[in-house]
């Protein structure tokens, strides 16, 4: 699977999957990568113990899933994640 993505690419994928407010569907969009491809991903490429801390904080969590959103958030980041 991380075959078809550079190192870049793969960076990407893992930064945007701990990012609290970048859904599942945006990776999807972006990478082909649905949910379950995405676990088998940050499995293979995260060690155990950071495995383990990304699904206990992406289990559950409504901003990672579109239709669990509030329509309040209407962005992947916070307006003070890129401040220069």
């Amino acid at each position: 699977m991380s075959e078809k993505f550079s190192p870049a690419d793969l960076s990407r994928i893992i930064e945007m999957a701990w990012e609290d407010r970048t859904p599942f569907e945006a990776i999807e969009l972006l990478y082909g990568l649905n949910q379950h491809q995405l676990i088998k991903l940050m499995r293979r490429e995260l060690n155990a113990g950071s495995f383990r801390l990304w699904r206990a904080r992406t289990s559950g969590r409504s901003t990672k899933h579109l239709a669990l959103r509030s329509p309040e958030i209407n962005r992947g980041y916070c307006p003070s994640q890129y401040k220069r």
